[in-house]
Order: C-alpha cells, then sequence, then structure tokens
C-alpha cells in the first residue's frame, strides 16, 4: 500500500520538531519552548508546526514522551540487557551517569531540569512528568531488590534507602557538573554509587 506523502512529510517535521524542542527544553525549560520559535529555528512553515500541535502544552507533553523515549533507549533498555543483581546495579547507575555526562541533552539530565521548572505548579505537564520520574525511581527500586532477591546485596538492605541513595547522587552530579562544568561530579558520583553497592553487599567470606 503506498505511503500517502503528506503523511510521511507531517511525520517526519514532528519528529524534527521533537527532538530540536526536547534539547531546548533540556536547557530552558518547557516554557521556553515556543511553536512559532522552533518553526523558525528550523526553517519550517510555521502553519505547518502549529497544524501538528493544537497549543503549548501540547507540545510540552509531547516533548516529554519523546524525552522518555531517548532516556530508555540510553539508559533503561541497556541496563535491562544485563544480568539481574549487582552487575545490572553497576550497569544502571554507570549508564545514567554515562547519558548525563555525554550531553545527551545539552542542559543535562532533561528531567531534572524540568522537574524542577515545574515541581509546584499542579496540571498535565507536571503530571507527565511526575510519572515519568516515579517510572524511574521504580526501575531503581526494582533492580536493587532484584540484587537483595538474588542474594548479591545483603539480605538486611534497606531497599527503599539504597534506591534513594542513588538516585540522589545521580541528581546531585548533574546539578554540579551543568552549573560548574567539568567531570568530576560524575566521577565522584560514580565512585560514591558503587561504594554504596559494597558497602550494601555485607562482608565478604575470605578465601
Amino acid at each position: 500500500m503506498p505511503v500517502d506523502g503528506r503523511l510521511a512529510r507531517g511525520d517526519a517535521t514532528r519528529r524534527a520538531v521533537l527532538r530540536h524542542a526536547v534539547d531546548v527544553a533540556s536547557v530552558h525549560g518547557l516554557d521556553g519552548l515556543s511553536l512559532g520559535g522552533i518553526a523558525t529555528e528550523l526553517s519550517l512553515s510555521k502553519s505547518g508546526v502549529f497544524a501538528l500541535f493544537g497549543s503549548k502544552e501540547d507540545l510540552q507533553l509531547a516533548t516529554i514522551k519523546v524525552a522518555d523515549e531517548i532516556f530508555a533507549e540510553h539508559v533503561l533498555r541497556p541496563t535491562a540487557e544485563v544480568t539481574p543483581g549487582i552487575a545490572r546495579l553497576r550497569a544502571l547507575c554507570d549508564n545514567w551517569l554515562s547519558y548525563c555526562e555525554r550531553r545527551i541533552f545539552p542542559g543535562g539530565c532533561f528531567f531534572f531540569n524540568v522537574g524542577a521548572e515545574f515541581d509546584a505548579r499542579p496540571g498535565r505537564v507536571h503530571d507527565a512528568i511526575a510519572v515519568a520520574g516515579k517510572a524511574f525511581t521504580r526501575f531503581i527500586t526494582r533492580t536493587v531488590t532484584d540484587a537483595v532477591r538474588l542474594g548479591e546485596l545483603a539480605p538486611g538492605t534497606d531497599v527503599a534507602r539504597l534506591a534513594f541513595t542513588l538516585h540522589a547522587l545521580g541528581r546531585a552530579a548533574n546539578a554540579d557538573a551543568v552549573l560548574h562544568g567539568g567531570t568530576d561530579a560524575y566521577r565522584l558520583a560514580r565512585e560514591c554509587m558503587h561504594a554504596q553497592l559494597d558497602a550494601a553487599r555485607g562482608p565478604r567470606p575470605a578465601n
């Protein structure tokens, strides 16, 4: 069945707009998005861009969804391919810090930045950001839980506390590196994360 050329062009334009939008929002926030501005920046027809999104809020919500897909591509899926247990936990820490350090988004971690922007502002955009954030928290918690269940972390490990600590270290590294530049924050966070995991394994049997 032949593909409708107009639909194909519309899909390509939508992808281009949203990929640009996530980069803009990572630096200037979701409030920094403008349908007209994006059209100008990408040399697209303003009427064509406006036809793709009914409102600025629709653009913001679509941008969050694309950012979530990009995060999954670089962090969640590679981590899920690693054998469950301590190896997957270490991979999760390394993949997340690498995603931030490589500036997949120019403003660092997209969700850290837009979360701070909308954390106290109720509405659909806030809710979409919160859903994505909670999903990542559950992923970290589930990964820690699996390591405990498999006996690779001590039986008495406080799963919620360890998951929170790892999450906090990653967020702190992103904030510090984006503000001050350099990579020291990522190195320190990586060392701290692995130290937390080593401590949670408990004393190892002597050879």
